[in-house]
Formats: C-alpha cells, structure tokens, sequence
C-alpha cells in the first residue's frame, strides 16, 4: 500500500473538499485514467485496486504510471 516512509506530525487534518477538481484531472501518459466521480479522496487500498485491475487488464504488458499519493494516511472502514 502505499504509505509515506516518514511524517512530521502524527496526526493529520482532515481538510474539506468542496466541486470538481480545476486542474490535474487530464491524462498525461497512456490511454486509460482513474478519476474520483464524488468529491472523496482516494484511499490507497482503492489506489491499489485500480493498479491491480489495470495491469490484469494489460495482461502484463506495457508500462503503467500511478501519479497520485492518498491523501489520507489511514483507511476510513465503511460498516
């Protein structure tokens, strides 16, 4: 998953989201994109699905760029 090697504080603020996003939502490399429909931040665990669903996809050929972090260190469980 991914997880930033080191912080420099413990906790982190959650911040708001509010619209669509104004910049960084064309694709720069390939032909194929993940893009959040809602206004949430992407967790890594859905990050790493997309990168599994798309490398199955590509039946491991060809290069994938994976140009985005989480936002958010942890992971906000749904019940």
């Amino acid at each position: 998953m991914l997880q930033p090697k080191r912080t420099k504080f413990r906790k982190m603020q959650k911040g708001r989201m509010k619209g669509n996003s104004g910049r960084g939502h064309l694709l720069s490399n390939g032909t194929f994109g993940i893009k959040s429909l809602d206004t949430e931040f992407l967790t890594s665990r859905q990050i790493e699905a997309a990168r599994i669903a798309a490398t199955r996809y590509m039946k491991r050929e060809g290069q994938l760029w994976i140009k985005i972090f989480p936002r958010q260190a942890y992971y906000k469980e749904t019940s």
